[in-house]
C-alpha cells in the first residue's frame, strides 16, 4: 500500500516577505522557511558582526492563565515557575518521567503581580509545541486555560550587537532597562509618549497597540523577541530591513547556535537524554517537585554514563555532521548530535554524548569524515568565547 500523502506544509505570516527577499524555502517541522536568502556564511557574520532578523513564527506561541497556572507550569517543568517575577523569562525543560527532555522552551510570566491569577507565555519548538498544548490541557485545573496563539500572532527575532540601537530608532523604545530574560509590552507606535516597558496588557489582546519584546537570544549575541499581530507582521519586518536588519535564515541561526553550544530539539535530545547529560544542570530546580525529577536525582546520586562535549576538527575542511561516528582508541563510542563550521572559528566542530573518561577538555578522538579518520579534540563549550552584547 503507498504511504498517505503527507500534509501540506504550515506557512508564516512572513511567507511573501520571504519570497520577495529571496528566500530558499525548504521544509521545516511542518513548517515552510528559508534556508537562507544570500547565504549562510553572510547571515551568520550579520549577526555576529551587526544585526540580522529571523521569522521565528513556526515556535509554538501558547498562554497559559489562571488560578493554577504557575503550579502546573512548575510541575511540567524543570522550573520553579512560582518563583518567576513579573516580566521575567526562563528557559527550561519539558520532561518525560524518566528523565529525558520531551523539549526545551522559554516561560515568561507577563502579569503585574497584583491579579488573583497568574499570565504566562510559553514558547516551545515547533515540533512539540501540539504535545506540549495537549499534555498542558490535561493536566490544568479547571480554573486554568491553555491557548495555541500562532493563528493571531507572528514572531520576529531581531539579533546582533547592532539590535538594540535598531529597534530604538524603529520604535522609539528605551530598551536598556530591559535585562537578559526579561520581556515586557512596548508600544508599536514610535510616536508614543510612553517609551519605557510595562507589564500587565493582555496577550494577545492587546497586540497591536502594544507589542511584546523579550530579551534572550538563540545566537549568544544581544538580541530581541518581538510577538508581533500576525498582519503586522509583514510590514514591520520590512521596515526592521530598511533599518539595516539582515534577512537570515535557518543555517545561519544554525551555525549560530552551534557556535555556542546550545542544543537543537532532534538532535542533542529526542526523549532519550536528560538535562543533567546535556550539561544543563544550571536550569534544573531541585527545590520543587516535577515531573522526572526522581529519575534525575537518581542519575546525579549514581553518576552519568555520559555528558555532552564539545569536539574541534583541527583537519581544514573536514565537516562532521549529524550522526558523524567518534572513535577513541580504535573503538567507535558515540555519533555526533550536530556538527559544521564554526565561522565564528574558522573550522568545523561537533557535539556527541562522550563518557565521562572521554569527555575532558583535550582529549583526542578521530571521527570518520567521508570514510576516513580525522583527528579531533574535545573542546570546553562554548566553542566561541566571545561574550554577549551587552545592551
Amino acid at each position: 500500500m503507498s504511504a498517505p500523502p503527507a500534509p501540506p506544509l504550515l506557512r508564516t505570516p512572513l511567507l511573501d516577505f520571504h519570497r520577495r527577499h529571496g528566500g530558499h524555502l525548504v521544509p521545516f517541522s511542518g513548517w515552510e522557511l528559508p534556508l537562507y536568502y544570500t547565504s549562510i556564511l553572510a547571515e551568520h557574520r550579520a549577526v555576529r558582526g551587526s544585526v540580522g532578523l529571523f521569522d521565528v513564527s513556526h515556535m509554538g506561541i501558547l498562554t497559559v492563565d489562571g488560578g493554577h497556572a504557575e503550579e502546573l507550569l512548575s510541575r511540567r517543568t524543570v522550573a520553579n515557575v512560582a518563583r518567576l517575577e513579573p516580566g521575567q523569562v526562563r528557559y527550561t525543560f519539558f520532561l518525560e518521567g524518566s528523565g529525558g527532555i520531551v523539549d526545551d522552551l522559554l516561560v515568561s510570566r507577563i502579569d503585574p503581580g497584583d491579579e488573583v491569577g497568574r499570565r504566562f507565555v510559553v514558547v516551545p519548538n515547533a515540533s512539540r509545541a501540539p504535545e506540549i498544548e495537549e499534555i498542558l490541557r490535561q493536566h490544568r485545573g479547571p480554573d486554568t486555560t491553555v491557548l495555541r496563539r500562532n493563528d493571531s500572532v507572528a514572531l520576529l527575532a531581531v539579533q546582533g550587537p547592532g539590535s538594540r540601537d535598531l529597534l530604538e530608532r524603529r520604535f522609539g523604545w528605551e530598551l536598556g532597562p530591559l535585562g537578559s530574560y526579561r520581556a515586557a509590552f512596548f508600544p508599536s507606535d514610535a510616536g508614543a509618549a510612553a517609551r519605557s516597558g510595562r507589564l500587565g496588557p493582555q496577550f494577545p489582546g492587546d497586540l497591536g497597540r502594544l507589542l511584546y519584546v523579550s530579551r534572550t537570544g538563540y545566537t549568544g549575541e544581544l538580541g530581541y523577541e518581538l510577538f508581533v499581530p500576525a498582519p503586522a507582521a509583514d510590514a514591520i519586518a520590512e521596515s526592521l530591513v530598511a533599518l539595516g536588519a539582515v534577512p537570515c535564515g535557518l543555517g545561519a541561526r544554525d551555525t549560530l547556535r552551534l557556535e555556542k553550544g546550545y542544543l537543537l530539539s532532534g538532535q542533542e535530545f529526542h526523549r532519550d537524554r536528560s538535562p543533567l547529560e546535556a550539561g544543563q544542570d544550571r536550569f534544573v530546580e531541585f527545590d520543587h517537585p516535577f515531573v522526572g525529577r526522581p529519575a534525575l536525582e537518581k542519575a546525579r546520586a549514581e553518576g552519568l554514563a555520559v555528558r555532552l562535549v564539545g569536539i574541534e576538527v583541527s583537519e581544514p575542511g573536514a565537516i562532521p555532521r549529524h550522526g558523524t561516528a567518534i572513535f577513541a582508541g580504535g573503538d567507535r563510542v558515540a555519533e555526533a548530535t550536530s556538527g559544521g563550521i564554526a565561522p565564528g572559528l574558522g573550522r568545523s566542530v561537533a557535539l556527541a554524548y562522550l563518557p565521562p573518561p572521554l569527555a575532558e577538555p583535550g582529549t583526542a578522538v578521530d571521527l570518520e569524515i567521508r570514510g576516513r579518520r580525522v583527528a579531533g579534540r574535545v573542546a570546553r563549550l562554548p566553542f566561541l568565547k566571545k561574550p554577549a552584547a551587552r545592551g
